[in-house]
């Protein structure tokens, strides 16, 4: 049986790889032109990609090869796993993956060449959040906050439909709605992730609450106004997702620094100089501005087999430099995979697990150390402000916690009632999570700005377990492979170890084991959560 169960994988592996390849081909033209001939091959393609997954007599052989019996072969098992999940997820009838398919498709499309406008020109992403970052002009930020969020208007209803869509399809599969179906596909358990998002609030809201409060005092200073009379403009990002650098040193030692540097040289630099060369896949990726490509970032496994790409916007600036760290990190994940892996463990372990290595090296763009090295920062200068720099990194933590919460409750709720007051609900999570009061009389689609909630949905509780995990990441390679050293610091961002380490540990193993059990092959323990807690409590 288990022959024929490899014989199995083998032709569907067969079917699908090459469909994967294309269909990952087409969406970066799609997101790198905004072309519409770009859009419609995405489309034919992810339509015949879920029409493979929603063979049932493909389904029903593989339920006979698996159903009841036991798989001794540890790989194998866990390639019939995934492959089952697979097969969950699409089972719904051609029209449905045809229209449900268009409709997403066509949703990103609108996000990927849509420009704001804003005092009568079309503005792009980075000259909103500049503004958001930069300017002293209260009204200025005020409108240009309000502009980030116009394309809610145009994608709300849209996007509305297809969670309907989307929850049909989670129902007639047996789950009560799609949100909870996901969740249970990437192998996690609803009650207990918020159950672990409840405790989290419980212990880091005290932290929260005092750093808001000084931050808020800092910017109140900025600004010339009341505590109670900051807004949501007043912030350095339109979803207070990102902190703002509200110590004036701190401020304008990054503007400094960043101003006249070449993002791209640094970032491959840091990458060799621990062992994880990056230069191949930045020499594939599209880095910079175009009319009509996605304003986003992110990173794109084409083949499995080492084509891998990244999407940005750079600028120079720290949130940039912290984005370039980011997505190198999804892609050293992906480019250092054991090539002798079978195709469908030849990816991350899970989501959440790439985006752990993802915010382990994000998080650098505020590191003394880093900046020393690598961003010729004067060491004296960074040495004498290293305690803001982490109280800014302490506090990006902190608000990434925050507002993760923020959508992963909205998100939730989105798929249990569609049609309740989603406006309401929306600042009453930011009210709650993120302690920002709402605009006065604003009654608008704000949530539906967010683009993950349409083109990556249930995703975003991803985030803040990359984030928990990337802090245990730290600490046991600190402790284990860097041996307590006292320079630790340094070594962490200069010593090969550091890439041998994530490389023979969490990337070439990819997706061979659950989620779970490969951080404990990594860490010598499963999830635990109390090493972020720590972290963020200083």
């Amino acid at each position: 049986m288990s022959e024929d169960l490899k014989a199995f994988i083998q032709e569907l592996v067969a079917t699908i790889e090459p469909i994967e390849k294309a269909t990952n081909l087409a969406y970066w033209n799609f997101t790198t032109t905004g072309k519409k001939e770009h859009e419609e091959e995405v489309t034919r393609l992810q339509i015949a990609l879920r029409k493979v997954f929603a063979d049932r007599a493909r389904f029903e052989r593989l339920k006979t090869l698996t159903d009841g019996r036991s798989i001794d072969d540890p790989t194998l098992n866990r390639q019939a796993t995934l492959l089952r999940n697979d097969f969950i997820g699409n089972q719904m009838d051609d029209e449905t993956i045809e229209e449900m398919t268009r409709r997403e498709v066509a949703l990103e499309s609108t996000f990927n060449t849509f420009r704001a406008e804003l005092r009568g020109r079309k503005v792009t992403e980075n000259e909103l959040k500049e503004i958001l970052r930069e300017s002293d002009d209260q009204d200025l930020r005020r409108q240009a906050w309000e502009a980030s969020k116009q394309i809610g208007v145009y994608v709300a209803d849209p996007l509305i439909e297809l969670v309907e869509l989307r929850n049909d399809v989670a129902r007639n599969i047996g789950f009560e709605n799609y949100y909870r179906m996901r969740l249970t596909l990437q192998e996690l358990d609803e009650d207990e992730l918020f159950a672990l998002f409840d405790e989290l609030d419980r212990l880091v809201r005290p932290v929260y609450r005092d750093y808001k409060a000084d931050l808020d005092a800092q910017l109140a200073d900025r600004f010339g106004v009341a505590p109670e009379d900051l807004r949501p403009w007043h912030y350095s990002d339109p979803f207070f997702q990102e902190a703002p650098a509200a110590d004036s040193n701190v401020r304008e030692f990054l503007t400094g620094i960043f101003a006249h540097q070449d993002i791209e040289s640094i970032t491959r630099r840091f990458y060799r100089a621990i062992g994880l060369d990056v230069d191949d896949v930045l020499a594939r990726s599209d880095l910079y501005e175009r009319e009509g490509k996605q304003q986003h970032a992110y990173c794109i496994h084409v083949d499995r087999r080492g084509d891998v790409r990244i999407l940005a916007n750079i600028k120079p600036n720290d949130r940039w430099m912290g984005t370039i760290l980011h997505e190198c990190g999804h892609a050293a994940y992906d480019k250092y995979l054991d090539p002798g892996l079978p195709y469908v463990l030849r990816q991350p372990a899970h989501t959440l697990s790439t985006e752990a290595i993802a915010m382990l090296m994000g998080r650098l763009a505020h590191d003394a150390d880093w900046l020393v090295t690598y961003a010729d920062a004067p060491e004296a200068m960074a040495r004498s402000i290293a305690d803001k720099l982490w109280q800014q990194l302490r506090g990006q933590l902190l608000i990434m916690a925050r507002w993760v919460l923020v959508m992963s409750h909205f998100e939730r709720a989105l798929y249990q009632d569609p049609r309740q007051d989603l406006n309401a609900l929306w600042w009453n999570l930011v009210e709650r999570f993120q302690m920002m009061p709402r605009p006065e009389g604003r009654d608008a689609p704000d949530w539906a700005a967010k683009i993950h909630l349409g083109t990556v949905p249930v995703y975003y509780h991803n985030y803040l377990m990359g984030e928990l995990i990337a802090s245990q990441l730290r600490h046991h390679i600190e402790a284990h492979i860097l041996d307590g050293d006292e320079d630790l610091g340094r070594r962490f961002v200069t010593d090969p170890a550091v890439g041998r380490y994530l490389t023979a540990k969490i990337f070439r193993p990819g997706a061979s084991r659950h989620w779970q059990d490969a951080l404990e092959f990594a860490t010598g323990e499963r999830l635990r959560p109390q090493y972020f807690v720590d972290q963020v409590r200083g």
